[in-house]
C-alpha cells in the first residue's frame, strides 16, 4: 500500500482518542464515555490497517466498507461528549473534524476502488 494518509490520518485519530480518553478519567472522572470512545476509536486505525492485505479488490471494499462504519460512530460520541459539557467546542471541532474527514476519505477510498477495472 506504501504511503497511506487515510492510514496516518487514522493514526493520529487514534492518538488524539486515547489523550482524550486519558484526559476523561483524570480530569472528569468519566469511565463509561472514556470507554465507548477508547473501543470505537482504537478500532478505526485497526481496521483501517487491515486494509493493507486485503486479498482482493472485492475484499479491500469489503474491508474499507467496515472501516467506514467504525469511521461513523466516533461521531457521535464525540457529540455527546461536547454536548454534555465535557470539553469545550475548541477541542470538540479538532476531533469532529478531523473524524469527518476520515469519513470522507473512506468513502473516497471505497467509491475510486469500485470505479476501477
Amino acid at each position: 500500500m506504501g504511503k497511506s494518509i487515510l492510514k496516518e490520518k487514522s493514526y493520529a485519530f487514534v492518538i488524539l482518542v486515547v489523550k482524550l480518553s486519558q484526559s476523561l478519567v483524570t480530569e472528569k472522572k468519566e469511565y463509561v464515555l472514556r470507554k465507548q470512545l477508547l473501543r470505537i476509536g482504537t478500532a478505526i486505525g485497526a481496521v483501517i490497517r487491515e486494509t493493507e492485505f486485503a486479498l482482493s479488490k472485492a475484499d479491500f471494499i469489503h474491508k474499507m466498507s467496515i472501516s467506514l462504519k467504525e469511521v461513523n460512530e466516533p461521531l457521535y460520541w464525540l457529540d455527546l461528549r461536547k454536548d454534555t459539557d465535557y470539553v469545550p467546542e475548541e477541542a470538540h471541532l479538532i476531533h469532529f473534524n478531523l473524524n469527518k474527514e476520515l469519513v470522507s476519505m473512506s468513502v473516497s477510498a471505497i467509491k475510486t476502488t469500485k470505479s476501477r477495472n
